[in-house]
């Protein structure tokens, strides 16, 4: 054991280079209590924030295949804990981190639904998603409200690099109608920064990941990208130097968090080198990625990256935009998300439909997997987080905006009862768990969209052990 401890490191201690700063995982010499034991303590201290990501998928699910499921003695509502519920087949892939995580039945959006404004319900569901918000049905002067995440990103400002995070696959179009009279914007975001501005999504993965550890300036990034400089070489030097300034355990974090980066980034040159080949007379700043898998996959690592540095801690991922119609061929469908959505109880589009909703819910899972595999505090990222996954439509068939399909992940940094099907009796208004997730992050709110109260049955225990 060495006789003294290592330094003090700050929080919000970066790593600079020339145009970037680079942020750091939480080591144990970083609080005081996992300083003084580094050597002979096997776990780390708490102290760690909570950090909010919001998924969103479109045109709803296929409800029977993502309900879980429960012996009739069980009745219709309550909430059911560990083995009194089981995963559905849509949600199987999930049963590595059941034990983690909640299923929500009973939510809804009442704004999302036609009233007098007719036809558009896939602008509505993704427009309400987090905003719970009615939107104004026009093509041009749009008006909604501030979403849960900027609601809670307004508080945290300030005691991060990047208040939030606004991710996605599918480029954003602000302009023009998308879905019955309603604007592109309400199709496009999840994330509004107040009623009259969406928060612009990054789609291309270099554009996140200079957002993240950039400096601004595009013009140096630009130039570090000629010269093939990763981010790791022009921090090497301090790098370098903390490495020797802290314990084992915490070189091992090091070591495996500056892994990951450079992993990020050799898979983001991989698809500027692909792009730059198909369209090799283009200059190609930034790659697109091709295949779903992909360019999910590697949102997905930035949001942990970014939780993990504590450069941001509040996330959001749109899968695709509202009423997408994406073609996911790698599992064997051949027809359109959107088109199959209508589906009319036909078998064939139905049974592509719930190979969809899956393959959804296996990427949610692998990110959930990468979340519950880093240390963090008193636990790993997961268990610090709150991660929600939904849709802004039940039955896409129907267009259908009660019994929305939401999964809340994540112990919110031991504030959250986890393995439960919360089975709620009544209709609640999703921004009733909007208020509690705002709890959850300690930045609490009075009201959003068209709450009525407190999600309760998130943050207590189990209703029926």
């Amino acid at each position: 054991m060495p006789s003294s401890s290592p330094p003090m490191i700050d929080r919000r201690r970066v790593l600079r280079g020339i145009g970037l700063s680079m942020g750091l995982p939480l080591l144990e010499a970083m609080t005081p209590a996992g300083r003084s034991a580094y050597a002979s303590s096997p776990n780390p201290t708490s102290g760690s924030p909570t950090r909010m990501a919001c998924l969103f998928f479109p045109n709803g699910v296929i409800q029977d295949n993502w309900r879980p499921l429960a012996d009739a003695a069980q009745g219709k509502s309550g909430s059911l804990q560990g083995d009194h519920w089981q995963l559905s087949p849509t949600l199987e892939p999930l049963a590595e981190m059941k034990s983690k995580i909640n299923v929500i039945s009973g939510l809804a959006h009442d704004n999302g639904r036609g009233k007098e404004d007719g036809a558009g319900d896939h602008a509505r569901g993704g427009s309400t998603f987090l905003t719970a918000a009615r939107p104004f049905k026009t093509s041009s002067n749009i008006r909604l409200g501030t979403s849960v995440d900027q609601m809670a990103a307004n508080q945290l400002r300030g005691q991060t690099r990047l208040a939030s995070i606004e991710l996605g696959l599918v480029d954003s179009r602000n302009a023009g109608s998308c879905d019955s009279g309603y604007s592109c914007a309400y199709s496009s975001n999840i994330s509004w920064r107040n009623e009259h501005q969406p928060m612009p999504k990054e789609t291309i993965p270099r554009a996140a990941f200079e957002r993240m550890f950039g400096s601004g300036d595009s013009a140096m990034e630009r130039q570090r990208r000629r010269s093939r400089q990763s981010i790791l070489d022009l921090v090497a030097a301090e790098a370098s130097a903390l490495m020797r300034d802290v314990g084992q355990t915490d070189r091992r974090k090091l070591d495996e968090y500056f892994s990951s980066v450079r992993e990020i980034e050799q898979r983001i040159e991989r698809t500027e080198a692909d792009d730059q080949a198909a369209m090799p007379d283009l200059s190609v700043p930034f790659g697109r990625v091709s295949t779903f898998a992909e360019h999910a996959e590697l949102m997905f690592d930035l949001m942990v990256v970014g939780f993990q540095t504590d450069a941001t801690r509040v996330a959001t991922l749109m899968l695709d935009n509202a009423g997408g119609n994406r073609i996911y061929r790698e599992v064997d469908v051949t027809g359109a998300h959107h088109g199959l959505s209508h589906h009319r109880d036909k078998p064939s589009n139905v049974e592509q439909l719930k190979r969809i909703d899956r393959y959804l819910a296996e990427h949610f899972a692998g990110f959930l997997r990468k979340l519950d595999s880093i240390e963090d505090g008193d636990g790993t990222l997961l268990d610090q987080s709150i991660v929600l996954y939904g849709s802004g439509i039940g039955d896409g068939n129907r267009h259908t905006h009660d019994d929305l399909p939401i999964v809340i992940a994540g112990g919110g940094g031991g504030q959250l009862a986890t393995n439960r099907w919360i089975r709620l009796e009544d209709e609640v208004p999703m921004a009733n768990l909007f208020l509690s997730m705002l709890d959850v992050m300690g930045t609490p709110a009075d009201a959003i969209g068209d709450s009525t109260g407190r999600l309760n049955e998130l943050t207590s225990g189990p209703a029926r052990a």
